[in-house]
């Protein structure tokens, strides 16, 4: 009993550092010691070992003769990464016509209702609550895809991207395209047009993309 509540909050722990760095929180090039990690997130030295490890493995931090360094995700990681999307989403959505569920759609509905809210709020709503729509969302079309290896590696690079898809949402006029790309997509799953479903989510992906590079112009 014990070991499992130790590997829960190891896990807890690492889901709070992966999104602390990616968000940036703790920028690239910062030093990150177990004992002030341990202090900060008011954990014992244990859990954060083990975090930090798995963070290590999936090199977002580095071991250095300084200790452990963030490396974060660069911009070439970025790019890579929606090269891999764009290959592997408009897959995933295809599926997701064929697969997916009246319950699903109906999650997915919801999901985009308040996306909608957060877009259409009068003070631009937060990037944060709109974020986590667009990820909810996406989560819903990976899993309706009935593949779990799609789900897996698509819902891992969505994660990891994450800064730079604040970043893009937090701009009103993209936040809104992108509420649109969605209802496309939805639209084509709830049809089952599997060709609709991959036409509409690589261009969603596409666009989030380009969306990223202008800001970086």
């Amino acid at each position: 009993m014990r070991e499992h509540r130790t590997i829960s909050i190891a896990d807890q722990i690492f889901e709070q550092l992966e999104r602390d760095i990616l968000t940036g929180k703790y920028p690239k090039g910062e030093v990150l010691s177990e004992l002030r990690l341990s202090s900060e997130l008011g954990v014992s030295r244990t859990p954060v070992r083990e975090a930090v490890r798995r963070l290590e493995q999936e090199n977002i931090l580095k071991e250095t003769g300084r200790g452990m360094v963030v490396v974060g995700i660069s911009r070439e990681d970025m790019m890579d990464m929606y090269e891999v999307r764009m290959q592997l989403e408009g897959l995933a959505a295809r599926r997701a016509a064929a697969n997916i569920s009246d319950e699903q759609l109906k999650d997915m509905e919801d999901c985009l209702a308040l996306q909608r809210f957060y877009v259409e709020k009068q003070d631009g709503g937060s990037p944060e609550q709109i974020r986590d729509m667009d990820s909810r969302f996406h989560q819903l079309l990976y899993e309706s895809s009935g593949s779990r290896a799609y789900q897996e590696i698509l819902k891992a690079l969505h994660k990891k991207i994450v800064k730079y898809r604040c970043a893009s949402i937090s701009k009103h006029t993209r936040a809104v395209h992108s509420l649109a790309e969605h209802r496309a997509i939805y639209e084509a799953l709830a049809a089952h047009d599997g060709d609709a479903a991959e036409k509409a989510a690589l261009e969603h992906v596409a666009n989030a993309r380009d969306s990223m590079i202008k800001m970086e112009m």
